[in-house]
């Protein structure tokens, strides 16, 4: 069997133009799904998700459980944004999701700060 640390992450990320982390991780237009393994991306696999649009269309609740409906269909272990409410972060956290807040720019190199950071144990981090 071989061990864990050679296995991809798959971390979920909210993104802008050009690979960008994009603003709001709740209020998101389009995602990412990136593999990530050995400190490299091995696939990125951008999705419109429209959580901008849904966001204010009904409660928080059922925005959050639409977003961890897609979490749990892409198998996601660890999201990066720049930014995420208190509620979305516990949810993530309750969920085993890891979640690594405060990240912009290069969202390739957000993506594998995340997975490094799932390989340290999966400590949600700021």
């Amino acid at each position: 069997m071989p061990e864990r640390a050679s296995e991809a992450v798959l971390v979920c990320l909210p993104v802008g133009p050009g690979r960008t982390v994009g603003h709001s991780w709740g209020k998101a237009e389009r995602v990412a799904l990136a593999s990530v393994r050995d400190g490299a991306v091995l696939t990125w696999d951008e999705r419109d998700v429209g959580w901008d649009r849904s966001h204010d269309a009904g409660t928080h609740g059922s925005h959050h459980a639409r977003i961890v409906r897609f979490l749990r269909e892409h198998a996601v272990e660890a999201v990066a944004a720049s930014h995420m409410g208190p509620p979305m972060e516990h949810t993530l956290e309750r969920l085993g999701v890891a979640v690594l807040l405060g990240v912009d720019g290069d969202g390739e190199a957000a993506a594998v700060s995340a997975a490094a950071r799932v390989r340290a144990g999966g400590a949600p981090a700021r």
